[in-house]
């Protein structure tokens, strides 16, 4: 399987579909592969892809920061997930958005918009959150799965207004020190030598190198609950085993069993796209994690190339971690990510 997955991500490289990338798969608990191969930097010179390489995860920040804060307050007791937003923050209550509860969001289900590019107005993290509060929604809550950047801002806002703390101090103290995922986090100490760029910024005339590569979190900030985030191959092993023994890591409880089961449940059977609680499901058509991984499969993707998908049947996680974006937006990696899965899985 080694090297029929190095030659693969070889010929990808060769194509210049992606700089290189970090590789782990792991199976029945045990890491079988771990590789870093090609270049985690092309411009302005070449640098070699290693190991310990740091990644702007983007949209993985969703389920590694997002949603275990979540599950924590759940099995704490301080929410449920049919609270209405309203409930936390109360000027959410207005253009149709009363009744959207943090399911809806969670499962992308809430009807707000998709995406707006507020960076471009200028505006700092209070008054986006102020501009979703004001947003009206694009379809009837409920209804249809429209994946939703705006929605996990709002439950960025949510959990630090129900912690009384930052969400990056809550997301260290209980997640990632108990864990050991020691370079993990937002804003991270400028160390050069070690990121993965990604793409060139005008604004900064160079190439991102440990700032954020989405425009809406750089201008909050650089924390989000729907980017933002920097790790590590070996931290999201880490993370990744916590998920596949049910919240324990290393004997430690991080999160309940309970919690974790509710998080991969298919809230969404009527769309085509189906969703658990942060997580993408595998569903009828289409999946990142390709053809061969179990209908109960589940994962999910950040923009700049990155993935992290478990086949629970099989007991096997694939983590994939790419600056794609390095080399632009351009998206051969929608078809990479499965063929790579669809490797994996048949040689095993």
């Amino acid at each position: 399987m080694r090297e029929m997955v190095l030659d693969f991500l070889q010929k990808e490289i060769d194509l210049e579909h992606i700089p290189g990338g970090a590789v782990s798969v792991s199976l029945k608990g045990e890491v079988l592969l771990e590789e870093a191969i090609g270049y985690q930097s092309i411009y302005p010179e070449k640098q070699i892809m290693k190991l310990n390489t740091i990644f702007d995860i983007a949209s993985l920040t969703k389920v590694v920061a997002t949603l275990p804060v979540l599950l924590k307050l759940m099995e704490v007791g301080e929410i449920r997930l049919d609270d209405v937003v309203s409930f936390f923050l109360p000027k959410f209550a207005k253009n149709g958005k009363e009744s959207i509860t943090l399911r809806d969001l969670l499962t992308h289900t809430s009807g707000l918009p998709a995406y707006r590019q507020y960076y471009k107005e200028g505006l700092n993290k209070n008054q986006i959150v102020s501009e979703i509060c004001d947003e009206s929604l694009e379809y009837e809550t409920g209804r249809k799965v429209i994946y939703s950047d705006l929605g996990l801002i709002i439950l960025y806002k949510l959990i630090e207004t129900v912690t009384g703390e930052k969400f990056e101090v809550f997301l260290q103290r209980e997640f990632f020190t108990p864990m050991e995922m020691k370079e993990t986090g937002f804003n991270p100490a400028k160390n050069i030598d070690r990121f993965a760029p990604t793409e060139f910024s005008k604004e900064l005339k160079e190439y991102k190198r440990g700032v954020v590569h989405d425009e809406n979190a750089e201008t909050m900030g650089g924390v989000s609950g729907h980017a933002g985030l920097f790790s590590t191959l070996k931290d999201l092993q880490n993370y990744s085993s916590m998920i596949e023994n049910n919240g324990k890591y290393k004997g430690k409880t991080i999160l309940s069993e309970s919690v974790i089961e509710l998080s991969k449940e298919n809230y969404t059977p009527f769309a085509k796209e189906y969703r658990g609680l942060g997580w993408l499901l595998k569903g009828p058509s289409l999946s990142s994690c390709g053809d061969l991984f179990s209908q109960t499969s589940y994962g999910h993707t950040g923009f700049t190339g990155t993935s992290v998908w478990f086949d629970p049947e099989a007991e096997l996680n694939v983590i994939l971690l790419t600056n794609r974006v390095h080399l632009g937006r351009q998206p051969q990696i929608l078809r990479l990510r499965p063929r790579l899965h669809n490797i994996i899985r048949s040689h095993l």
